[in-house]
């Protein structure tokens, strides 16, 4: 069964069987009740010509009907007519209300659970993997008596699976706290040195990514959560990288203006669609088909982003690059350290 694929498709059709069965039936009962309506007024008409008849007061037919007994008689019949279309509309109208909220509704859980399974299915890929790496590591470097510089060799590879994990539990943590009592810890933080440091990073981390970084001005000390915002920056940065066609091209750019400190992150990647923009937030969410995706990830990186900006007072926007690929925009208010 696909990951995407809704695990019990028989309640869709016993769902709109039940409301297509409601429909009928409540049709059904409308119309009897609007046949009966009418054949109580026929009688009553009738009832109400014989005993004129009998007093002697039946003229014709054109001078009974503007009496005012069949008058009153008439306009009980057409309010008791109006009622029933009235009801009927606003049953109607409310139960498709009533099935239209059900079906988001039912379709919210169903993304969700999907969500969910994928979640656990990424997560525990990601765990195992950095695992199995370090054992093997230690494996080789216990039973063999390697040379100096394959245990060198090996052993930052162990180190680099290492702090994989590392970041993986802090990822899952963070995203535990941001949902409950995250605040974040405000210190003097001095993005010249701090965005230089990320991209550096991520160079080291992907040789083969080519990074373009630009601090236009002087960018003054800003007050806010380091960790945050460099975990923020890191996740951006590593989505640029993974979401990129052949040789990862990325430019970040810093300025200040307005009290604002903007961040851009551009690539030259796959890009985003535009009916994907909105959930790309989303936790647990990630772009595109779950049954063709190469890239590795668990769906936490842009939520932890998104909600870090948030607890700061700062937002963050997407949009298309040119000619191809994503461009991020950070915005946070400059609050000066001291």
């Amino acid at each position: 069964m696909s990951p995407n694929s809704d695990p019990t498709p028989w309640w869709r059709g016993l769902y709109f069987l039940v409301i297509a069965y409601l429909i009928l039936g409540f049709t059904w009962w409308a119309v009897l009740l609007y046949n009966k309506n009418r054949d109580a007024f026929q009688a009553k008409t009738e009832l109400l010509r014989l005993r004129m008849e009998a007093d002697g007061t039946y003229q014709n037919e054109e001078l009974f009907q503007r009496t005012a007994a069949f008058l009153i008689l008439k306009n009980k019949y057409r309010h008791q007519v109006t009622m029933i279309y009235g009801e009927s509309a606003v049953f109607v109208l409310t139960l498709l209300v009533s099935v239209m909220l059900l079906n988001r509704g039912y379709q919210k859980e169903m993304r969700a659970a999907r969500q969910r399974r994928n979640f656990l299915l990424s997560i525990t890929h990601e765990l195992k993997s950095p695992l199995a790496s370090i054992k093997l590591v230690l494996e080789t470097m216990l039973k063999r008596q390697l040379p100096p510089e394959q245990v060198q060799y090996i052993g930052k590879r162990a180190l680099r699976e290492t702090e994989r994990l590392h970041r993986l539990v802090n990822d899952l943590l963070l995203s535990a706290k941001l949902e409950t009592a995250y605040q974040p810890f405000l210190e003097p933080v001095n993005l010249s040195l701090l965005v230089p440091e990320i991209v550096e990073s991520i160079r080291e981390k992907y040789p083969e990514a080519g990074l373009q970084l630009s601090i236009q001005g002087e960018i003054t000390v800003w007050q806010g959560d380091r960790d945050g915002l460099y975990s923020v920056l890191l996740n951006l940065l590593e989505n640029a990288v993974k979401y990129s066609d052949g040789k990862p091209e990325i430019e970040v750019a810093v300025q200040e203006s307005n009290q604002l400190v903007r961040i851009e992150v551009a690539d030259q990647g796959i890009g985003i669609a535009d009916r994907e923009k909105p959930r790309i937030f989303d936790k647990f969410y990630r772009v595109g088909n779950e049954d063709t995706r190469k890239t590795k990830g668990t769906g936490l990186g842009l939520f932890i982003v998104r909600q870090v900006l948030l607890a700061h007072g700062g937002r963050i926007a997407v949009s298309d690059n040119q000619p191809k690929g994503s461009v991020f925009v950070i915005e946070l208010p400059n609050k000066p350290g001291h």
